[in-house]
């Protein structure tokens, strides 16, 4: 069993904190992503459960055992950073094999793991090479499979596809999450990406200014944002806000439109829909048609409604036009409300 918690763990860097009370369980063999934008603490929190950093308060325990006051080889943590770190004087079978060497592991044992691992990335027929015969996708799968063939209970990653083009990210992304799931790994890997966060993970820990604002399935995540900050962070384009103001009885009024809302005793809400859930309607919202962008299967529309910016996907079948206005309805049951002073969401 390898469930990790993290206890309130803070870090502060002289007058900077870089973690506010971290506190977050890992279940046993779960793909955790950790997922913020540059200098949110999502690395900083990494090297802590790594034994690279030490937190200035709180714990990590990992298999029902404190490990904070550990060396990092003590800890049966694995990782695999942003760079390949693959040695250029070895071959990828002795790359692989490494760390088995360095714990003086028998012959036999080390091979087997390492044509085990090389099988699970697709580079058994690459042993032989050295690193500079492969690309950098194939020098990242030995970089994988290095981690790997330790057999740890914990395996971290580091924005770790950041540096391959976009076609190999995405088969990088599809294949690590298979083999991951097959060596029965529990797996933390930090992103500023949000499609690889979205596409690869049991569970996001979206984090912001050093603070976990929420942790939950990838779908939950997208549909059911816990602060403005989730809904304006996940997707791309990002959710559209406008100010609603009460109409009474659950009732909320948004650009002239009412719609059905929360009953909240508040003067304001902020009314949040996803790009993707506007339609064309005979009633609803008037958006007035500022830029138009052919994406292949859809249009991205980006327009304007009351002043503020308001983007659309619709049917690339659809005529749209810079200039023209289009009255749009939004999905009922996809509406969100958010409180405009806590910036938290409102059932």
């Amino acid at each position: 069993m390898a469930e990790i918690q993290i206890k309130n763990v803070a870090k502060i860097f002289g007058a900077y904190q870089a973690l506010h009370d971290i506190n977050l369980t890992i279940a046993d063999q779960e793909f955790m992503v950790l997922l913020g934008a540059s200098g949110c603490g999502k690395s900083t929190l990494l090297r802590i459960i790594a034994g690279l950093e030490t937190a200035t308060t709180g714990e990590v325990w990992i298999g029902g055992r404190r490990i904070d006051h550990l060396s990092p080889k003590d800890r049966g943590i694995a990782m695999v950073f942003q760079n390949y770190a693959v040695f250029p004087h070895l071959t990828v079978f002795e790359n692989i094999g490494f760390g088995l060497r360095m714990q003086k592991l028998p012959n036999d044992e080390v091979t087997r793991r390492v044509e085990k691992t090389a099988t699970l990335m697709h580079i058994e027929q690459l042993l032989k090479r050295y690193s500079g015969e492969l690309s950098g996708g194939q020098r990242q799968r030995v970089a994988v499979a290095r981690a790997l063939a330790m057999e740890p209970d914990v395996i971290l990653m580091d924005e770790p596809l950041s540096n391959l083009d976009a076609l190999l990210r995405m088969e990088m992304r599809a294949e690590l999450k298979g083999v991951l799931a097959d060596s029965k790994t529990t797996a933390i890997y930090v992103t500023h990406d949000q499609v690889e966060a979205m596409s690869m993970a049991d569970r996001i820990s979206v984090m912001h200014q050093g603070k976990i604002i929420q942790a939950a399935a990838p779908i939950e995540v997208y549909r059911n944002p816990s602060a403005e900050f989730v809904a304006s962070f996940i997707g791309n384009p990002p959710m559209n806000f406008l100010p609603a103001r009460p109409a009474g009885a659950g009732r909320w009024t948004v650009a002239g439109q009412t719609f059905d809302g929360p009953q909240a005793d508040r003067a304001a809400l902020q009314f949040a829909i996803r790009p993707e859930d506007m339609q064309p309607a005979e009633q609803g919202l008037t958006a007035l048609a500022k830029v138009v962008e052919p994406l292949g299967a859809h249009l991205l529309v980006t327009c304007e409604v009351e002043g503020k910016l308001f983007r659309v996907i619709l049917d690339s079948d659809m005529k749209v036009r810079p200039g023209e206005t289009l009255t749009l309805a939004p999905q009922p049951d996809r509406i969100r409300w958010f409180d405009p002073e806590t910036t938290l969401a409102v059932a």
